[in-house]
This record gives structure tokens, sequence and C-alpha cells, in this order.
């Protein structure tokens, strides 16, 4: 394959499935846990990443707890600060124009003096990252299917309050096992009727039905992950055809054991079936690779050429929240990475 040696980092892309304490660098986490004399286990402090399952109970629990504990060390405006600050500049290393980065306010509050200031805190940090990496990034807001469904009406109101802010979408998190999508019906729509996008999780941990319950209960626009849909051909043909994009994290799914290896994951069953992707880095904190790492694991395990991967990248473009301006300067910088000759490097 001549020609497919492309520098993947300066491929331009936008980034659309990133969680808030997961996209924190462990050297971060180590030293603010030390700051609150937090106890870390050797799972979050040995500084490779975690052996992980989330096929059972136990495998998500555990998991779960390793991201309880990480968040619990970012419990001051400053803290928020840095993370948003250095999820910005990894992303910026890794080609990345534009950052949806996906967080639960709840989670924070506590800490942050309440739900509503630490959204603030939040969209604050984002605006002054963006201000000084030059990286766009918005916030889309997401709630728990764990919690209560009212939790997340409340969740769904805050989000529209700051659509002007800088929150472009509405999500659902956590298990998908637990928590039926349409009982979080009323949360979407409040959050549709407010002009933001519906991106809900599903098709991660269950199969193709999770997907459908997204698509019909909650109107979703892009699903989280999306990955189980391979298993329907009928459902395949419905994403493709409505064109709704599925944030495809080859490395968590891998790390968190939906698929033993990364051949098994089906991104090459996806991108024939004409589903739009955009490739995401989940939880780098916990899963140990970036953006640009997805996009090598497409290109080494799944024979992705340079143009397939520009197309990809051009995919994750076209489903995000981007105003037009940027979009266009986006896959303007797309053709020229492929238009330019890796033998001559890129300039």
């Amino acid at each position: 394959m001549e020609h497919d040696s492309r520098d993947l980092t300066l491929l331009p892309k936008a980034h659309l499935h990133l969680h808030f304490t997961g996209s924190m660098r462990p050297t971060t986490l180590i030293e603010l846990a030390d700051k609150y004399g937090v106890h870390l286990p050797e799972a979050l402090s040995s500084g490779t990443p975690p052996k992980l399952r989330a096929t059972d109970e136990r495998g998500w629990f555990r998991f779960q707890r390793l991201y309880d504990i990480a968040r619990s060390c970012l419990r001051a405006p400053e803290d928020i600060r840095r993370l948003v600050r250095e999820a910005a500049e990894e992303d910026v290393r890794d080609g990345s124009g534009w950052l949806e980065i996906q967080v639960d306010p709840t989670s924070y509050a506590p800490h942050l003096g309440g739900l509503i200031p630490a959204l603030e805190i939040i969209l604050d940090a984002v605006e002054s990252a963006s201000r000084d990496t030059g990286l766009g990034m918005r916030v889309l807001v997401a709630a728990n299917r764990m919690k209560h469904p009212l939790e997340a009406r409340t969740l769904a109101r805050l989000a529209v309050r700051f659509a002007d802010r800088g929150v472009v979408g509405f999500g659902l998190s956590n298990d998908e096992r637990r928590g039926m999508a349409r009982d979080f019906d009323r949360a979407f729509s409040i959050a549709r009727d407010g002009g933001l996008l519906a991106a809900p999780h599903g098709g991660e941990l269950t199969g193709p039905a999770s997907v459908r319950d997204c698509l019909d209960d909650l109107r979703a626009a892009r699903i989280g992950h999306g990955v189980r849909a391979a298993e329907d051909p009928r459902l395949l043909r419905r994403l493709a055809e409505r064109g709704v994009t599925c944030e495809v994290c080859p490395a968590s799914n891998v790390a968190l054991g939906v698929y033993e290896r990364h051949e098994d994951v089906p991104l090459r069953t996806l991108f024939d079936a004409g589903v739009p992707m955009a490739l995401g880095a989940d939880d780098p904190l916990l899963f140990g690779s970036r953006l640009a790492a997805q996009y090598e694991i497409a290109r080494r395990h799944h024979g992705f050429t340079d143009a397939e991967l520009a197309e990809l990248a051009r995919q994750s473009v076209r489903g995000s929240a981007a105003p037009e301006g940027v979009r266009e300067k986006l896959l303007a910088g797309i053709d020229d990475w492929i238009g330019a000759d890796p033998a001559r490097g890129l300039s």
C-alpha cells in the first residue's frame, strides 16, 4: 500500500466521545491524589492501564469504582481548569480541531458549590482552554442511567439553559444493562426541544436492541459506541440511511472486553455499511490511548488505507456540532492531508 504512512497526528479530526474525568493524564491524577491525600489503588498509580473487564457486573463495578476514585480527586475550580486545559492540549497534539467533552456535573457538584456552579466552572474552563489552545471545544451534558429519570430531566433543563454558553448536546451514560432508554424519553425531549443534540450511549455492553431503543425512544442523532449494531444488518441500514453517527471507541471496546481482540471490533462492517463513525478515546486515563491511537488501530488492525482514514476523519467532523466555518476548515485540512505526498513530508 503505497503512501499509506501519513502521520495520523497531522490528520485534522473531531473528537466526539471523551469523558471528563477519563480524559485526565495519569501523572495529573497522581499529583491531585497526593494534594488531597487520596490513596490510589495500584491500578491507578502504576502508570500503566489497569486490566479491566466490564462484560460482567463485577467487572463493570470495578471499572466504575476506579473511575469514581479518580473523580474524587477533582475538588477545586483549579483542578477542573487543569483537567480541561490538559485534555485540550492532548487533543491538539493528536490533530483534533474540535472536541466535545462529556460530563455529568452532578458528580462534581458537592465539591464545587452545587449543580449550577459546577457546570459554570466547567464551561468557563472549556472557554478559556479553547481560547488558549485554539481547539474548538464544547460540552455534552450526560445523565446517568443508574439514577432516577427525574434527575436526568433536571440535567436536561440545565443543559438547555446553558446552550448559549457552550453546551451542544445531551447524553446518557453508565451501564446500559440497567435503566431502560424509554425511561429517559422526557429528558431527551426537553434537550431536543432546546436545540441540543441527542447522543446517548448504546450498543456497547448489550446488543443491537439498545441501539434501536436509542433511535426509537430517544430519537438519537448520534450513538455513543453503537458497535453492537453490527450484529443486525437491518439496523446498520437504518443508521446509514439516517446518517446517525456512531462514536466508536476501539481501544475502549477491547479494554472492557466488549470484543476480545482489536480485529474483532466491527469497524470495517460499519464502514462498509455506510454508517458514519467518529473514532473516540472514551477514557484515556483507564484505557491508555488517546485520539490518534484510535486511527492507528483502524490502520494497523483493520487495514484502513489513508484515503479511508481521511474519510473517517470527515465523518467525525460531519457528526460534530461544530459551526460551519470550523467544519469547512477541518474538511479542507483533511483534503490537504490526503493530497500530500508522505514521501515529501507534510508541509
